[in-house]
């Protein structure tokens, strides 16, 4: 259910709600709260509530530090996890400055605007997400260590699959936030998961998606159990890919994805740095399923982008899957410079290569010489990043400094 704010003030008041967490994310995608307790909130809808950002990655520093949440009630959620009696909800927020301008490195807002803008141009767009982690224990202390949770492999069950209950959990408490998870299984690396989202509105999808890696997280440490989102926990092991489902449609029946996947694959190299943003991350591109190489195909796993199999014929089912970023990577700025992408080459009806229909990982030196591969590390990241024109548009300038300070 979608709530106003009236129907937010009083949801609170019948359901014994004594504590709301506004939440945001920083610029790189982790997520932020700040706690109200009910007498609060008629005011943090009015005229929003003011808060500390100094500390916060790319917020900026101690000179002008005080920015406002604004409570966005579509996206109120029950906390499943916290009491019954004196319950705890949700809400992510918006941010502005004390004077009601725009925070530009709210990221949340930049995706907000990629959709305004595809919408203006007559394109709808559709996310889905598919996000993997590892499963660690913890030592005597609470402390994570390097042991994984089981030492199943891909689509493995129980008992060697010793990560089912703990996705059992995780998927009733998204089922309780309103989050419908499509699959969830055991991935390749021992004590690694997957699970899986159909597509949906981008900001609904970016939201669930931060969403989700806080209950994964949260249900982890109620079992005892670090949950690990880095791209490469283990060594020439399976990193974790947070791979991106995306459609697009319009009032017209026509092929459209071409000309996006065709945006996005000419764009790619201009904002890998957004979806893999640590020196690690470039350990697990090229290895285990990961791309290396800007190329598509359908079905094929070895590519950046591919094509999968749709249940039915409908046209409409269409999706394309991106499969470089990795799960760090932040839901909100990484959906939208993925619909920009789209978006120009939609504009710029942007034609697509041929098809890779080859196994990447099995070819030799003189066929992956005709393909262009994504930057090797984080510095030629930065450097594609800095260069490009594309960038220089649409990323503001506070969020492409923080994803370059080394």
């Amino acid at each position: 259910m979608v709530y106003t704010p009236e129907e937010t003030i009083q949801y609170v008041a019948e359901e014994d709600v004594k504590f709301i967490r506004l939440a945001f994310v920083d610029v790189f995608g982790r997520q932020k709260n700040i706690s109200i307790q009910p007498g609060e909130l008629e005011r943090a809808f009015k005229y929003g509530i003011g808060v500390d950002a100094s500390a916060i990655a790319g917020f900026g520093g101690v000179v002008r530090s005080d920015l406002f949440l604004h409570p966005d009630p579509s996206t109120l959620a029950i906390l499943p996890w916290r009491p019954e009696h004196g319950r705890v909800v949700r809400m992510f927020c918006t941010i502005t400055y004390p004077d009601g301008r725009e925070f530009l490195p709210d990221t949340r807002s930049f995706l907000k605007r990629a959709v305004e803008l595809a919408e203006k141009e007559g394109y709808s767009f559709y996310i889905g997400s598919e996000t993997e982690f590892y499963l660690f224990n913890r030592d005597d202390k609470g402390n994570p260590t390097a042991e994984p949770y089981d030492n199943a492999g891909y689509m493995d069950i129980a008992p060697a699959d010793k990560g089912e209950n703990v996705r059992r959990e995780i998927c009733l408490d998204l089922e309780r936030m309103g989050i419908i998870p499509e699959s969830s299984h055991h991935a390749e690396g021992p004590g690694q998961n997957e699970i899986d989202f159909k597509r949906a509105d981008p900001l609904k999808a970016a939201d669930d998606a931060v969403t989700f890696r806080s209950v994964v997280s949260t249900i982890a440490a109620r079992n005892g159990l670090y949950a690990d989102f880095s791209p490469k926990p283990i060594k020439n092991r399976s990193g974790n890919g947070f791979h991106i489902k995306i459609s697009v449609a319009n009032n017209e029946r026509g092929e459209l994805l071409p000309k996006v996947i065709a945006g996005v694959l000419r764009r790619v190299p201009d904002i890998t740095l957004f979806l893999n943003s640590s020196d690690e991350s470039y350990m697990r591109l090229g290895t285990n399923k990961a791309p290396k190489y800007i190329t598509w195909s359908s079905e094929n796993r070895s590519q950046l982008i591919r094509i999968p199999a749709p249940v039915g014929d409908s046209p409409d089912l269409r999706a394309a899957e991106l499969r470089s970023p990795d799960s760090l990577a932040n839901p909100y700025l990484s959906f939208a410079l993925i619909i920009l992408a789209g978006l120009e080459g939609l504009k710029d009806g942007a034609e697509l290569p041929l098809p890779a229909d080859i196994d990447l990982y099995a070819a030799d030196e003189q066929t992956l010489s005709l393909y262009r591969a994504l930057p090797h590390d984080i510095d030629e990241a930065i450097r594609a990043a800095k260069a490009s024109d594309f960038v220089k548009k649409y990323v503001p300038e506070k969020i492409l400094e923080s994803y370059c300070l080394r």
